[in-house]
């Protein structure tokens, strides 16, 4: 039976120690030049931070419009009806008044 508190078990949170391969290493390391390869490390941690970023924009870009849009759905049908009433109210008493029941021209090209 296996047991798992044995030191056979493998964690995934174990961090391999390659200290073999960093000593052979060690000659083609001492061979490297340090201000280059800094260089290309903020290059690459530059690159990879602003691809980051963008992708994290256009995510938090997507969530805005998306509750946007819901918050439109949930409040339209409010904002017809309430103006449908309002020129339904204007149109009854502007029939009353001895005026016409129509809107103005400026005021039913808005309508569309």
């Amino acid at each position: 039976m296996h047991d798992p508190m044995s030191h056979d078990s493998h964690d995934p949170r174990d961090i391999p120690i390659l200290t073999e391969e960093a000593e052979q290493k060690d000659a083609n390391l001492a061979s490297l030049d340090v201000k280059a390869v800094h260089a290309a490390l903020v290059t690459e941690t530059l690159n990879l931070a602003d691809s980051l970023l963008h992708r994290a924009a256009k995510d938090i870009e997507a969530a805005l419009f998306e509750r946007v849009f819901d918050q439109l759905r949930a409040e339209l049908p409010e904002l017809v009806d309430r103006v449908l009433r309002e020129h339904a109210a204007q149109a009854g008493h502007g029939a009353h008044a001895g005026q016409p029941a129509t809107g103005s021209a400026a005021e039913t090209k808005t309508d569309n």
